[in-house]
């Protein structure tokens, strides 16, 4: 369970800070991403986003 957590919490940082270049593809727009705005910055969490790239790899890795 660790182990998930850990890839959970990787891709999530990853894919936060990759937001401005992703965000011209459309992701971080999806229902469960979670955008929140403290003290003038913006902070990105694309929760849902992260489980369909992390669904969409998977697939790729598995037929290749």
């Amino acid at each position: 369970m660790f182990r998930w957590m850990f890839t959970v919490f990787v891709a999530v940082t990853i894919l936060s800070s990759a937001q401005p270049w992703l965000s011209r593809l459309g992701v971080g727009r999806l229902p469960g991403d979670l955008r929140l705005r403290w003290r003038g910055k913006e902070y990105v969490f694309p929760f849902a986003s992260t489980v369909v790239l992390s669904l969409l790899g998977m697939l790729l890795m598995r037929f290749l």
